[in-house]
């Protein structure tokens, strides 16, 4: 397989894809993550994939495979986005607790004129959780950068999660083995 180049600056991806052992480059560049009105929910992370992917494609001169990613977190049909501070933080933790709720990673790999796309559903449950557990989590963990507010790999993963259905690794940032399959079938030299 031809070295990619990951459009995303998250530590997780980057890990997920070192732990693949698949060879890439790091190539970001700020982009809109807003997305239109009526866009089916499921597309919504597919929408903003496709957009880090075109904008790092403008960057570089060479064709290269570029795998892009984007994660949301929806809870009774609401895109739950990063915590903008603590007290976001405790909220949205505090409506995931003894609930489901659904991570969807939207995927965008392209060569070319060439692209695949698709969503990845995960669907998780979570423990009830006491207000000095989410405090917690929130103090220690800092999750302001994780959409839901939370990371399934940390604590609050360990202790909080009563039982997922789909990816685990869907959940941290990115369908390792649904990527790993598509750039191996439809991304070949």
């Amino acid at each position: 397989m031809d070295r990619i180049i990951l459009a995303s600056q998250s530590v997780r991806r980057k890990q997920l894809l070192e732990w693949a052992e698949i060879d890439f480059d790091i190539v970001i560049s700020e982009t809109d993550e807003s997305y239109p009105l009526g866009l089916p929910i499921e597309q919504v992370p597919v929408h903003i994939a496709r957009n880090k992917a075109l904008a790092v494609k403008e960057k570089i001169s060479a064709e290269r495979t570029i795998l892009a990613a984007d994660t949301i977190v929806v809870l009774h049909g609401e895109v739950i986005g990063k915590p903008i501070d603590r007290t976001a933080a405790i909220k949205i933790l505090a409506g995931l607790s003894g609930n489901k709720h659904l991570v969807i990673t939207g995927v965008v790999i392209m060569k070319g004129e060439q692209e695949v796309a698709f969503p990845d559903i995960t669907e998780v449950w979570f423990h009830e959780l006491s207000l000095a557990q989410i405090e917690f989590y929130i103090d220690k963990y800092r999750p302001y950068d994780k959409a839901g507010a939370y990371a399934i790999q940390e604590w609050i993963g360990v202790i909080g999660i009563k039982s997922i259905q789909g990816d685990f690794y869907n959940v941290m940032g990115l369908p390792v083995s649904r990527v790993v399959k598509s750039l191996s079938r439809d991304f070949k030299r």
